[in-house]
């Protein structure tokens, strides 16, 4: 391992980077190369001989945050009792990216995908288990995971539950079933959603409505030269899965339109607007699935297909080509549901379409949940699990939590990044569950 070290607001932070191999269950060779992951220790005076505690960012494909200072939220919360290790996982931050320009040594779509196939949640794992004889030799450490980190840490209680001393998850314990059961109650959630947006700003529905009327039949392209579809603008409906981001939406939609030449147009500012808050990661719009194929051994032999643009077409509001001026029915924001075509829309995705779509019919990658292991855990969990998630179902969150004896945090009070939002009161109160 290599490592530098740095003094910054009085807390000495490390920064190590360490070689392993793409696919940890085989030898390094020619066709298991090696790559790095690189994570950041962050220490508070004091507590030079703390245990450790590992953070598992969510997405997937975004790496650990970056902070400014280590004085507010959750992150002051862990250093009072932990040295606090911030991992870029595979793919991610200033370990081995995966993008289109960083897969472009590989000449086949069909090697790509090959290539991807290590990076989900068990080589994660993987990952951070090396780190963690690196730093603590046979010292457990624990972990935080939120969302997609929460998926990770049910992989690593399933995979390698020696190197747990306890887990904490927040909004991510997931559901150990199959990707179309998971969406059919994330679409229902994602409605609900938008019925109480809507009922709050009923001025916002319609100006929903006639923006996508508007991109059926008008070219508007965005800042990066492509056209917006009403697809791509649905997307926003991330938003409402947040903490206060309902407010950030509604802010959005509250003008978006100019008069050019006697015709109505969206504004320049309003473009710029939708491209950021519908940009994502290469790697979270080819994985937003694939994390899901054959989860458990009890669903080898099952691929993803696709899942939410199938589904999209069964429950009501979510239909691609749906008339938005039909008042009659339903028009939704999608919320985590990522459309096939967005990768022909999208130029940061069109370069990974057909990656993305051989990934959609993968039946036979190895499972990242072992339900068996999970009904013997004996490390302690303690979860939040936020009753009106959009992104990870309550109702499957807490038979995973049962499965596996965790101590749940069951709250209305927050979203889906209640764990952020709250400065820090949520892992508090995880951590009070542990010590009960």
């Amino acid at each position: 391992m290599r490592t530098t070290s740095y003094t910054h607001h009085a807390h000495t932070v490390y920064e190590h980077r360490l070689d392993v191999p793409l696919d940890h269950t085989r030898p390094l060779g020619a066709d298991n190369p090696s790559i790095e992951i690189f994570a950041r220790e962050v220490v508070r005076p004091g507590k030079e001989n703390a245990p450790y505690a590992v953070f598992l960012q969510g997405g997937p494909g975004y790496p650990s945050p970056r902070f400014g200072t280590f004085d507010s939220g959750w992150m002051n919360r862990l250093l009072q009792d932990y040295r606090v290790v911030l991992l870029d996982q595979r793919g991610t931050g200033q370990s081995t990216r995966m993008d289109a320009q960083s897969l472009s040594f590989l000449p086949s779509a069909q090697e790509k995908a090959n290539y991807l196939r290590y990076f989900r949640q068990d080589q994660i794992v993987y990952d951070a288990e090396a780190f963690r004889r690196e730093l603590a030799g046979e010292e457990p450490w624990t972990t935080l995971g939120q969302s997609f980190g929460g998926f990770i840490t049910t992989s690593y209680l399933s995979l390698a539950p020696q190197g747990l001393k306890a887990s904490l998850i927040t909004g991510g314990l997931p559901g150990l079933v199959h990707v179309d059961e998971i969406y059919c109650l994330t679409y229902q959630r994602t409605a609900a959603r938008n019925r109480v947006f809507f009922q709050r700003h009923p001025e916002d529905e319609t100006t929903v409505r006639e923006i996508a009327a508007h991109l059926r039949d008008t070219e508007e392209l965005l800042p990066t030269g492509e056209r917006l579809s009403s697809a791509r603008f649905r997307q926003i409906g991330m938003m409402l899965g947040g903490q206060g981001r309902t407010d950030q939406l509604h802010y959005l939609l509250e003008g978006p339109w100019v008069t050019v030449k006697g015709q109505r147009r969206l504004s320049t500012q309003f473009l710029e607007a939708i491209a950021d808050a519908t940009n994502v990661a290469p790697i979270y719009g080819v994985f937003q699935e694939f994390i899901y194929a054959c989860a458990t051994p009890e669903l080898h032999g099952t691929a993803t297909n696709w899942s939410a643009d199938r589904l999209a077409e069964e429950i009501p509001g979510f239909a691609k080509d749906a008339d938005p001026l039909d008042t009659s029915e339903p028009y939704y924001l999608t919320g985590e549901h990522f459309m096939r075509r967005v990768f022909d829309e999208d130029p940061g995705l069109a370069p990974l379409a057909e990656v993305a779509d051989i990934l959609a019919q993968v039946k036979d990658v190895a499972p990242v949940y072992l339900p068996e292991v999970l009904a013997e855990n004996s490390v302690p969990v303690a979860a939040a699990v936020y009753y009106d998630d959009m992104f990870v179902p309550r109702e499957l969150s807490l038979q995973t939590g049962e499965l596996m004896g965790a101590h749940h945090y069951i709250t209305n009070e927050y979203q889906h990044d209640g764990s952020a939002y709250s400065g820090g009161k949520v892992v508090d109160h995880l951590l009070g569950l542990l010590a009960d």
